[in-house]
């Protein structure tokens, strides 16, 4: 059977069959459940745009709340050909590599710090990053030789994480961010970067972010170096770090 080319200018969800559109989503209303609630989750469906759509499941939440999961058709299609994403532009090394390369270009250990700041109580973002055992079969940067890796944990202040880097003449800052709710971690993210300017050592380090919700666009918006989000791994983090100290001559 022949497979139906995608026609990447006119994109549009897949359900059963290419183009059918179909779409399933899942959102809560603050209304009882019963009849009246999932056709008013219908009605907004059909609202945002989906033709035909139906109420495959509803549950009650309790307290007059109500959660869905509606199917429907999308007519909507997106140009997949014009969408350009700003991304951190590296050839990324492995482990090896980024040892091989403070070796040969830095010539001393380098240190880094990281921290989940403000209220964030998530570990699992930094960890994944900066603990030895890593994640997904990639080690942590305190696996790696010629990095000296400070994991201060979760819940730490902008002001402890600056007084650390200062303390151990940080090379970088890594910051992780997984409680996005209602945006708070836009105060916090640019809170930090106002006080290493305020120290005066904003430009003497490589400051990144991560988390769920951080792009490399945020973060450069938000005066960082560098934005990693889903999918990123110690040594996409390392690549840039250790490119970005010999390429502003931070040795």
């Amino acid at each position: 059977m022949a497979i139906e080319k995608v026609d990447l200018t006119r994109v549009k969800p897949y359900g059963d069959t290419l183009n059918d559109g179909m779409m399933q989503f899942s959102f809560t209303l603050p209304i009882p459940h019963g009849d009246e609630a999932d056709e008013a989750a219908r009605r907004l469906a059909k609202k945002m745009g989906l033709a035909e759509p139906s109420v495959v499941h509803s549950e009650d939440l309790g307290i007059g709340y109500t959660f869905f999961v509606v199917y429907g058709k999308c007519e909507h299609t997106i140009n997949y050909e014009e969408i350009e994403v700003p991304k951190v532009d590296m050839d990324v090394m492995s482990k090896s590599e980024v040892e091989d390369f403070i070796k040969e270009n830095i010539k001393r250990d380098i240190v880094i710090v990281g921290a989940c700041t403000g209220t964030d109580a998530h570990t699992v973002g930094i960890d994944a990053i900066m603990n030895m055992k890593g994640y997904d079969g990639h080690y942590g940067l305190e696996r790696y030789k010629m990095i000296e890796a400070h994991n201060l944990g979760s819940q730490v202040p902008n002001e402890e994480l600056v007084a650390k880097a200062i303390e151990l003449n940080a090379d970088a800052i890594l910051v992780s961010q997984v409680v996005t709710q209602k945006d708070v971690h836009i105060p916090n993210l640019t809170e930090l970067v106002e006080l290493l300017e305020a120290e005066g050592i904003r430009d003497k380090v490589v400051l990144t972010c991560g988390g769920p919700r951080i792009s490399h666009e945020l973060a450069k918006e938000l005066g960082y170096d560098a934005g990693f989000s889903r999918g990123s791994f110690a040594n996409h983090v390392a690549t840039f770090v250790v490119n970005e100290i010999v390429e502003r001559k931070l040795v």
